[in-house]
């Protein structure tokens, strides 16, 4: 009796009926790391912005459920405002009645005009921050605050790359998601004795609609030959690091920004 009940404990998911939220997860890298942590087990609550994005979020949500009912749902929240970044919260746990235990933040934005510092508007450097860093804070001190203390969370934010590769034309996103990965730098210390970590994962250039908006054949093509793998990365390269970071075998990753870009930094 005891071998059989060892053997179906080992065989569980390892995170399973475990809550978790993806902001920006009705496509591209945030739709792929729904579906992989709903693959080990996971409630998802499946996130997006605009109206726009709904029927994309709820495809996720159904494409989840179409194998576990009742283990996904789509909720819309713009992470820039307070209010709705709390009301995301609520919603995961009343529609799970059980805590949340991973957040994952990919909501971004990136100006496909790819202007220099002193050609960007000041107009376009407060969205960028709005979202990616204002964004980014809002939901770190929302989990920070929600997720259960000494039972252990995942906070997991998306960084990215080029905060490595200081590439020009970047320069507003790039310090957006500079800011993230200090803030998280500092949360993981912060959240010490609460068994929570937080981490950022930083993608190389990967083969999303957000990647390929405003650029030319040409420039995609140079991205491609500066990667040793010659090659973009795609979502699938991404969402199983996510998912490792979410179980309990990361406990011992934390404060850490993991670039996977196949070798492009």
């Amino acid at each position: 009796m005891a071998t059989t009940a060892a053997a179906s404990a080992a065989a569980a998911p390892p995170l399973k009926d475990r809550v978790a939220i993806v902001t920006g997860s009705s496509r591209g890298i945030g739709r792929a790391i729904a579906l992989h942590l709903a693959s080990l087990g996971a409630k998802l609550v499946v996130n997006y912005t605009s109206a726009g994005s709904s029927a994309q979020a709820d495809a996720v949500a159904d494409e989840i459920n179409s194998s576990s009912p009742g283990s996904a749902v789509s909720v819309r929240a713009d992470i820039s405002d307070p209010a709705q970044v709390k009301s995301l919260f609520d919603a995961a746990e009343e529609a799970f009645k059980s805590p949340i235990y991973v957040l994952v933040n990919c909501a971004a934005v990136l100006d496909s005009k790819y202007p220099t510092i002193a050609n960007t508007s000041v107009d376009d450097f407060d969205k960028t921050f709005s979202v990616n860093a204002r964004g980014a804070f809002l939901c770190c001190r929302e989990a920070a605050n929600r997720l259960k203390p000494g039972g252990g969370g995942r906070i997991i934010m998306l960084s990215s790359s080029l905060v490595g590769a200081l590439k020009p034309n970047m320069g507003t996103y790039t310090s957006s998601k500079a800011a993230v990965e200090t803030m998280v730098k500092i949360l993981a210390k912060e959240l010490k004795g609460t068994r929570i970590t937080a981490n950022c994962v930083a993608p190389g250039p990967i083969a999303t609609e957000m990647f390929f908006a405003g650029k030319t054949e040409e420039q995609i093509n140079k991205v491609i030959e500066e990667c040793p793998h010659g090659r973009l990365g795609e979502t699938k390269d991404v969402a199983p690091l996510v998912g490792f970071l979410a179980t309990d075998a990361a406990e011992w990753v934390n404060g850490q920004v993991i670039r996977v870009n196949g070798g492009y930094v």
